[in-house]
């Protein structure tokens, strides 16, 4: 599937099992950070939305506005944390090099040896969200 052509109902309807969507007030700098610290990639990105890929695995991003009439957004702080207790783990990337990318007053853990055998890494997003960067111990 080409992920910058593919109609929107055509990609609605390919998903299947689980889909992580987040909120965001400002889709290219949550796209941005994804982009820079964790060199996941953005597709169909615009004010409004944004594709991310992370291997197979697809989130997507929307904007505040896009969820006017979703009771969900009245349920969304006005200033972060917005994700607060929702943890997103993104496999397979390295978290010592996350971190080099990532603003360091966003590091709320930095990388360590975890005793259920991974290395991890857990950086906030501008609005607040965890993203948590881990790869296999050797």
């Amino acid at each position: 599937m080409d992920y910058e052509t593919v109609s929107p109902d055509a990609f609605g309807r390919s998903l299947t099992g689980l889909g992580v969507n987040l909120l965001t007030a400002d889709v290219g700098r949550l796209a941005a950070f994804l982009s820079e610290v964790f060199g996941l990639t953005a597709h169909r990105l615009s004010a409004d939305f944004a594709i991310i890929r992370h291997g197979d695995t697809l989130f997507q991003l929307h904007s505040d506005s896009t969820f006017g009439s979703h009771p969900l957004l009245g349920l969304v702080p006005e200033t972060p944390p917005r994700g607060a207790g929702a943890q997103f783990y993104l496999f397979g990337i390295n978290p010592d090099a996350a971190i080099a990318s990532a603003d360091p007053a966003m590091v709320i853990e930095p990388a360590t040896d975890k005793p259920h055998g991974l290395r991890e890494a857990t950086i906030l997003s501008p609005e607040g969200y965890a993203f948590t960067a881990a790869i296999p111990l050797p």
